[in-house]
């Protein structure tokens, strides 16, 4: 185990290959190297589907040459949240497919959220899934934001007052809420606008009837236009607070590098 401040990563046997619509990228703890972590961004390219920039990034990448036979994949697809109690892994495609359309040809998914009683859903294109399927011996898939949830949950603990949490990914906006140990409120919405996320924000506010003068706003991961749009929020919201990653996770290394994004450093940190 290393040690990074006063957090740790966990000295992973497994190649990460972080997923998204316009993304894909590749990380591993070094295990030459004491606090830190490769991280190899890959350029997709437009014109192509992602199973085949995978397929052209498995010969590329220098990370993949280290003879990786495990791999945890973390994919950014349309999530569905059942309770936990009332999950029926047998009627998870039914469920999940009545529920989020245009993604009926895809393979359904789900991981377990035991600290918030709840189960995340969520697809994989299937040449995609056959890619990885065909180069790696084992593969673990991880819906992108369960490190991002588990971690900012914790993080809800602190101080009396209710918070609403925004995370900014993918040219994507996941707004949610916790209260006691499950999902208060979870959505997400697709834009990289700074004017649309201030009006879906105040929106799922104002619906939750939080109060502007005490309760909390924390916007967390690639803000757009960030001056603005702190500047639009805190027109009507007191408490607007941006996260740090290099603050919140205690100045450690992997917050220092380029371009990666918040929830993998909440994953290699968990």
């Amino acid at each position: 185990m290393q040690e990074i401040g006063s957090k740790k990563i966990l000295n992973k046997p497994r190649l990460t290959i972080r997923i998204s619509q316009y993304s894909l990228s590749f990380s591993a703890v070094k295990t030459d190297e004491i606090n830190n972590i490769v991280f190899e961004p890959y350029t997709v390219k437009s014109g192509m589907s992602m199973a085949a920039n995978l397929r052209e990034a498995l010969k590329e990448i220098d990370l993949i040459n280290n003879g990786w036979q495990r791999a945890e994949v973390l994919i950014d697809s349309p999530v569905l949240m059942i309770p936990i109690d009332l999950f029926d892994e047998s009627q998870k495609e039914v469920l999940y497919h009545n529920a989020i359309r245009g993604h009926e040809k895809e393979t359904v998914l789900y991981n377990v959220l035991p600290s918030l009683n709840a189960v995340a859903v969520y697809s994989i294109n299937k040449d995609l899934k056959l890619v990885l399927d065909d180069n790696f011996n084992d593969v673990r898939y991880t819906h992108v934001c369960v490190s991002v949830w588990n971690h900012l949950y914790r993080r809800s603990f602190t101080g009396v007052r209710m918070k609403l949490y925004a995370y900014f990914h993918d040219k994507k906006l996941d707004v949610f809420s916790f209260k006691q140990n499950r999902f208060r409120f979870t959505n997400s919405f697709d834009t990289n606008l700074a004017p649309d996320a201030v009006y879906f924000i105040l929106y799922i506010w104002k619906q939750l009837a939080f109060n502007n003068k005490r309760d909390e706003l924390h916007l967390a991961g690639e803000l757009p236009d960030r001056e603005n749009l702190e500047k639009e929020l805190r027109t009507f919201i007191q408490n607007v607070y941006v996260i740090n990653p290099s603050a919140e996770f205690n100045n450690a290394p992997i917050a220092e590098i380029k371009n990666i994004p918040y929830d993998l450093i909440a994953h290699f940190l968990e």
